[in-house]
């Protein structure tokens, strides 16, 4: 396998394609109250499992290059193990030196509303498990109307990622 292809495995599971730190505080997605609605900080901490993933090279076959895409669709999933939503995006490489750089857009879908996120994701073309990134949370719907923060991803092993997603009050 080309190391593009290994390494997109887990990028964006995030985001998207977005769905790896020990969490920080856990609650159930459908317990769990917007940024906005509550005026408070609020962590979320989700495990993201790799559903579907396709890719579409500039050149087929070929050397990684700039404007290659991924798309990725992960199954979120709460501490406890219970499905809560799903993750979807995609990332589009803007660099192939020095380990690569992608931007990705990706949408998490919990109970209650969507989370926007984008952000850059590096190294994502080194051999191995894909980089751990953080992004910015651009808005939402729902219980995250008007949602802002972060959201922080690290590879726990293949196709799973864990999911911080820092909202700020």
């Amino acid at each position: 396998m080309p190391p593009i292809r290994a390494a997109c495995l887990g990028t964006t599971t995030a985001l998207v394609t977005l769905l790896a730190c020990a969490p920080v505080a856990v609650a159930s997605a459908t317990g769990i109250d917007s940024a906005h609605a509550t005026g408070k900080d609020r962590v979320i901490t989700l495990i993201g499992r790799l559903a579907e993933q396709s890719r579409f090279p500039v050149n087929p076959g070929g050397a990684p290059a700039q404007g290659d895409r991924t798309v990725v669709r992960s199954t979120l999933f709460d501490e406890a193990g219970k499905q809560v939503g799903e993750t979807a995006g995609t990332c589009t490489t803007t660099r192939v030196a020095d380990g690569g750089a992608e931007v990705c857009i990706v949408t998490y879908t919990l109970p209650g509303g969507q989370i926007s996120v984008q952000g850059m994701v590096f190294g994502h073309l080194v051999p191995g498990p894909p980089p751990s990134f953080d992004n910015a949370i651009t808005g939402g719907t729902g219980k995250y109307d008007r949602a802002r923060g972060s959201v922080h991803a690290d590879t726990i092993a293949t196709g799973t990622r864990r999911f911080t997603i820092d909202l700020k009050g």
